[in-house]
């Protein structure tokens, strides 16, 4: 079996100071796909020991974004960023790692995409970003191998997504425009949305919930953390759970880790 983990950790340094190495010691995953590590090789290195292989794309402003895969076995080959012309801003980070798991070749991804801002130009950039990830899913998936895309994509896919999907129709995160982008990896491209074939058909469970007030005890979330999963890997999925932390004050980031298991 192999376990995936994919978790925005919101800071690895914190994350560590709330928990998330505990988290680890408990569930054993062999690959964590991580997003907003906010730390240098060093630090993420230092902070998850000896015994995982990394590979890790800091963000460009110091203390933001940055993406990550680290896994138990040796990496054969990494791939960091989609296209040579990426805009400036952290708008995106997109990080992919090859692994041999018991002679079956699987890519794993990391990913992680800004929230943006309705009405503003972030959202252009965030649309660029979205085309340049969309055209490289399209080109993994017609591989028609085991491959794996996990993160925080910033998007809830459809009203069961979030809890306040009525009031948040015109908000970033929620618009038709950025929600037809998952539409398309699913319909078109092939790809499983596993929190969800795996969650029911909702409402939740959600992955995100905010810090302030009272969010997380009446769970008023988002899902916007995934795991999507080629046709070949989704088949040999046998569980996808939402480690959704048992009060306000055990939760290691303002995000739910989203873990698979998959027959391999």
């Amino acid at each position: 079996m192999l376990s995936i983990g994919s978790v925005n950790v919101n800071g690895i340094r914190a994350a560590f100071r709330r928990g998330m190495g505990v988290w680890i010691a408990e569930h054993t995953p062999d690959v964590l796909l991580l997003q907003e590590v906010r730390a240098t090789d060093e630090i993420l290195a230092e902070h998850l020991g000896p015994d995982w292989h990394v590979v890790h794309t800091e963000g460009a402003a110091k203390g933001r974004a940055g993406v990550a895969v680290a896994a138990r076995e040796a990496f054969t080959a990494v791939r960091i960023g989609l296209r040579a012309d990426e805009p400036e801003a952290d708008v995106g980070r997109w990080v992919e790692a090859d692994l041999e798991l018991g002679g079956e070749p699987v890519t794993v991804v990391s990913t992680y995409l800004h929230s943006g801002t309705a009405g503003t130009p972030s959202m252009d950039l965030k649309y660029a970003h979205l085309d340049a990830v969309t055209e490289r899913m399209g080109v993994l998936a017609a591989t028609g191998r085991c491959i794996v895309v996990g993160g925080d994509l910033n998007i809830a896919h459809r009203e069961v997504d979030l809890k306040a999907w009525k009031t948040n129709r015109r908000s970033a995160g929620f618009l038709p425009e950025e929600r037809a982008y998952l539409d398309r990896w699913i319909d078109e491209q092939g790809w499983v949305d596993l929190g969800r074939r795996f969650g029911g058909d909702g409402p939740g469970p959600y992955t995100w919930w905010s810090w302030r007030g009272q969010a997380y005890t009446n769970d008023s979330g988002w899902r916007i953390d995934y795991q999507f999963a080629t046709p070949a890997l989704a088949e040999r999925a046998k569980d996808a759970v939402i480690d959704r932390a048992p009060t306000y004050e055990a939760r290691f980031s303002d995000h739910a880790p989203v873990r698979v298991l998959y027959d391999l």
